[in-house]
């Protein structure tokens, strides 16, 4: 077929659909309070040029619109609307108080339909299968009850990262990695991961895992603002998203279905460590939809907690290098409270307000979702005076929240004690309102992550001094930056980690003994044929 042609014909339709929407949307703005200020954008293609550029820190280029267009702006690219919350108040009035209306999420025709993570409980629209999963999810995770049963998991873990620091301490991403991902396929699928070398699971669900979040970047593929490009032919110049979309889905799948068919077998052996997985296998009668269904639950469990906790993680020990006078006084009232011969555990949070109140400002100082995963309007609203239509992406900046100066002193600084209440101080607001989601949409696992967080917190600091490292005589000072993306993390750092003591060097030594390495169900796993 001749391209020319083509592409003439492909323009010709574009411009007949934008004329024929302009003319009804002319009509019914006669009818309607106006959108969200914001940018005017140009013919057919709206606001394309007012997104953020590859690599820009979306939060801050959203920022500038406060300024601009006030608290609540938009923008509007091929026909999607984008509505803009800079406001903490606004954004709780909206996506809590009219959670009926804003608790959808956006169709991701690359990620969602042409890969298959349609189903993932983070992307689907609000309705019965949402409902339905995020019980099923609930009722593991969601209360501090159920969150408790993995208490004594969470310390094994925890204190097998602090082991494998002792050993290596240059390598610490890598192992908050494998902490993190450790727990979350223990949980759901009953398995050892690897301790020494690399772990085919971890592997796995690690690429899914960037695959999701390179994909979510709104903008990130034209395909989600024109669907029908899926169906050009692969020889099209501009369609290289389809033979992307083909490794992404191969990928999926064997995530998807190699460690459901690892429970599968580890409970036909008698073998299965009970998990989230396994109990939803032994909860109904089996049933194609069922599988399907189970499959997708258990790979959200994945998806939507590793990589947020390891940012988190990371922002502690950058943030305990670069204030010591912190650092200091969390040691002070873990020796304290704890004492000096064994390590802080879950039950001792209630009297650590230092430590928790740490928890809480790693929280704000680097949000792990600076724009948090856009909500999408299921019916038209009009809030404010403004216009919010049926179909909307509406996005607030949870990064703003917790910078704002009007809510927090000195917004930049790492300061626990504006959490703590003292003579002439009322604690500031709390993050935890904001920095795992609104509504409907709150993150389900939240109590799981706050736990992990404290468990790190507390037991690092109670054995290991974190300092700035010293190269050639010279003090490395760091650079404090976080990456852009739906998830940010800080960028790369040195540090240097020693114990704090020889006592305490024992102290973590003694891990091996209370939580002993386990065998790893690799082996296994790499024998599931899918």
């Amino acid at each position: 077929m001749d391209a020319v042609p083509l592409s003439v014909s492909f323009l010709g339709v574009v411009l007949v659909v934008y004329l024929v929407e302009r003319a009804l949307n002319t009509v019914k703005n006669g009818r309607r309070p106006p959108l969200p200020p914001g940018p005017k954008g140009l013919p057919i293609i709206g606001n394309v040029n007012d997104l953020p550029k590859p690599g820009e820190f979306e939060a801050q280029h959203w920022l500038k619109h406060k300024e601009l267009y006030g608290p609540i702006s938009s923008i509007t690219t091929m026909g999607q609307t984008l509505v803009i919350v800079n406001d903490a108040r606004l954004a709780t009035e909206l996506l809590d108080g009219r959670s009926a209306k804003h608790s959808s999420r956006p169709t991701q025709v690359m990620t969602g339909e042409m890969v298959g993570y349609k189903d993932l409980l983070g992307g689907l629209p609000y309705g019965e299968q949402f409902r339905a999963q995020r019980k099923d999810v609930s009722r593991v995770l969601g209360t501090k009850a159920a969150a408790a049963k993995y208490n004594t998991l969470q310390e094994a873990e925890v204190g097998h990262f602090l082991l494998q620091l002792l050993d290596d301490p240059d390598n610490l991403v890598e192992y908050i990695k494998r902490e993190a991902g450790s727990l979350i396929i223990k949980i759901t699928y009953g398995y050892t991961a690897e301790a020494f070398k690399k772990d085919p699971l971890l592997e796995m669900v690690g690429e899914m895992a960037d695959n999701l979040i390179n994909g979510a970047v709104p903008g990130a593929f034209l395909v989600d603002s024109f669907p029908f490009l899926r169906y050009l032919p692969d020889w099209v110049p501009g369609t290289g998203f389809k033979q992307i979309a083909k490794q992404w889905k191969v990928q999926m799948e064997e995530t998807r279905d190699k460690p459901y068919a690892f429970v599968e077998h580890q409970m036909a052996q008698g073998k299965d460590n009970v998990s989230f997985l396994s109990r939803l296998l032994e909860s109904e009668e089996a049933s194609p939809a069922k599988e399907h269904n189970d499959k997708f639950m258990a790979l959200s469990m994945y998806g939507g907690g590793a990589d947020t906790t390891v940012s988190s993680i990371a922002s502690f020990f950058l943030a305990m290098m670069v204030y010591p006078e912190v650092q200091q006084k969390a040691q002070e009232e873990i020796d304290r409270v704890v004492g000096l011969d064994r390590l802080p555990n879950a039950h001792d949070r209630e009297r650590l307000p230092y430590i928790d109140a740490i928890v809480k400002e790693v929280m704000r100082w680097n949000p792990i979702g600076p724009m948090g995963l856009p909500h999408s309007s299921t019916e038209d609203d009009v809030f404010e005076g403004y216009f919010i239509p049926k179909g909307a992406m509406v996005m607030p900046n949870i990064w703003h929240f917790a910078r704002d100066p009007e809510k927090y002193t000195e917004p930049t600084a790492f300061k626990p004690e504006r959490f703590l209440a003292s003579e002439g101080h009322e604690p500031e607001a709390d993050p935890q309102k904001f920095v795992f989601g609104y509504g409907r949409r709150v993150c389900p696992g939240r109590i799981l992550a706050d736990n992990s967080i404290f468990l790190n917190v507390a037991q690092t600091l109670a054995v290991y001094s974190l300092t700035k490292p010293v190269r050639d005589g010279r003090v490395v000072e760091p650079r404090i930056k976080f990456t852009s993306g739906v998830v940010s993390h800080p960028e790369p750092f040195e540090i240097s980690i020693k114990p704090r003591s020889p006592h305490h060097e024992g102290l973590i030594r003694a891990i091996e003994e209370t939580f002993p390495w386990e065998q790893s169900d690799a082996q296994t796993l790499e024998r599931m044929e899918v």
